[in-house]
């Protein structure tokens, strides 16, 4: 995630639902050349495509552009090393939610349990 002091350069992120190629741009302060580029090297990043193949952003694109650009040009990572460091966190993030979902399903399969013991 970007530090606070990175954060204060970069413009807060409106309330839209979808951006353009041109804001995420000026959001995250790299050229939409660059943006597309990153398309290619970053499975996380998939814009919504419509008519004339144009592209929408969504917010959580947007703070994924940031990741990338906080881990490139601020923290020295390659593209590899980048894409590495952003896939182990999808992954934590995934075994965290399903760890969660596990222990859901077994307290409620116990207070199933309780009311047929009955």
């Amino acid at each position: 995630m970007l530090e606070p002091k990175n954060n204060d350069t970069l413009p807060p992120i409106p309330g839209k639902r979808y951006f353009t190629i041109g804001e995420v741009s000026e959001l995250c302060g790299v050229k939409p050349h660059v943006l597309r580029y990153w398309e290619q090297e970053f499975p996380q990043l998939k814009p919504v495509k419509r008519r004339g193949n144009r592209r929408y952003y969504q917010r959580q694109d947007v703070i994924v552009i940031r990741q990338i650009r906080s881990l490139l040009y601020e923290q020295g990572f390659t593209i590899g090393g980048a894409r590495n460091k952003l896939a182990g966190e999808e992954a934590r993030s995934d075994t965290t939610q399903s760890q969660q979902i596990v222990r859901q399903v077994r307290t409620e399969l116990e207070e199933i349990l309780k009311i047929l013991r009955r």
